[in-house]
């Protein structure tokens, strides 16, 4: 047994769910404007870190956090030193991006509305056979997806749960014969 299935054998250390995942923002009130007044996520906090104090960071930045609807937040750090425009460049989807969730077809077409007229391009909704999903950009070049669950999404995702250990392996051989 290797370190990481002992650790997934303890059945008495577990995780809730993700309490926060965090990006770095070009600005923080063009951020807080994107978030708060378009997405409508609460400004939760907004802390000035000063050197030597709570990081071991030579440089003070700001660390913004936003609520959303479930309790848990998105949050940015607004670092002026090294903040090329380049970090702010739309990310491809792939690469990373940031997935919401609402509760039927109707509002996902409506948060699609909201954002176009905010002026946010935004496309889709795109089927993937188990949700729809819209996809867009915040200020910051974060992708961003806003998706509902169809209604086959648990039986999908349950039959997917039933052959994934076999997917990857599959993938695993078939990545190693794209990469000889």
């Amino acid at each position: 047994m290797n370190a990481h299935t002992a650790i997934a054998a303890d059945t008495a250390l577990k995780l809730s769910g993700i309490h926060h995942s965090a990006f770095r923002c070009r600005d923080a009130e063009e951020t807080r404007a994107f978030y708060e007044d378009v997405l409508g996520f609460p400004l939760a906090a907004a802390l000035i870190i000063e050197p030597g104090g709570a990081t071991s960071r030579a440089n003070p930045f700001m660390h913004l956090f936003f609520e959303l609807n479930d309790g848990r937040y998105i949050a940015f750090f607004d670092v002026p030193k090294g903040a090329t425009e380049d970090r702010f460049a739309i990310k491809d989807g792939l690469d990373l991006h940031f997935a919401m969730e609402t509760a039927s077809m109707d509002q996902l077409k409506g948060w699609q509305d909201k954002l176009n007229a905010a002026g946010v391009p935004c496309f889709g909704p795109i089927n993937h056979h188990f949700c729809h999903s819209i996809y867009f950009a915040d200020p910051n070049g974060l992708a961003l997806e806003i998706t509902c669950r169809d209604e086959a999404h648990d039986a999908v995702m349950a039959d997917e749960a039933a052959t994934a250990r076999q997917q990857i392996a599959d993938w695993t051989a078939r990545k190693a014969q794209m990469k000889a």
